[in-house]
């Protein structure tokens, strides 16, 4: 999967668009990331097995405190990434946090299709924070931006080389 090229270029309009949702949802990002995460698990209730913390936890989905960290810090990278894309001309996720994404993911087994779901789920999140701003266009940068930020992190799937 190329990842230059000229068609992919992030816009000035959809940076403006991503901007202008963050603006409103960065608030209610603790909320918002909890609601993905139950989406993806909505979707795909095998999913949850692929977070150790939530294996042995009689905790309600809703209520574990693990998964609303996680989640949170999740959707709030996700969008920061968005945000910066255009300013930075790619994903600016530091490398060290892309390197331990992709070795964490590689290890748990994550395959496209828990990307796809995740990228669903996202867009439907963020449909619902801000229905009034929603349009086509909103869901094309939203789903470009995500998109990149998965290529970074698939760049960087594969195990941890043993020192």
């Amino acid at each position: 999967m190329a990842h230059s090229g000229a068609a992919e270029v992030f816009t000035e309009e959809q940076e403006a668009l991503v901007l202008k949702s963050w603006n409103v949802m960065k608030k209610d990002s603790a909320n918002l990331g909890l609601k993905l995460f139950l989406r993806i698990f909505e979707i795909a209730p095998s999913a949850t097995r692929l977070f150790s913390f939530l294996r042995d936890s009689d905790v309600p989905l809703d209520k574990n405190p693990k998964l609303k960290r996680h989640a949170m810090s999740v959707f709030v990278m996700t969008c920061e990434s968005a945000v910066q894309l255009r300013k930075a001309g790619k994903v600016t996720v530091k490398e060290t946090t892309l390197k331990r994404l992709g070795a964490s993911h590689f290890k748990y087994g994550v395959v496209n299709e828990h990307f796809e779901v995740t990228r669903f789920a996202l867009l439907d999140t963020i449909k619902e924070a801000v229905p009034d701003m929603w349009c086509p266009e909103m869901k094309a940068a939203w789903g470009e931006a995500y998109n990149k930020l998965v290529a970074a992190i698939k760049e960087e799937m594969k195990p941890i080389p043993s020192p």
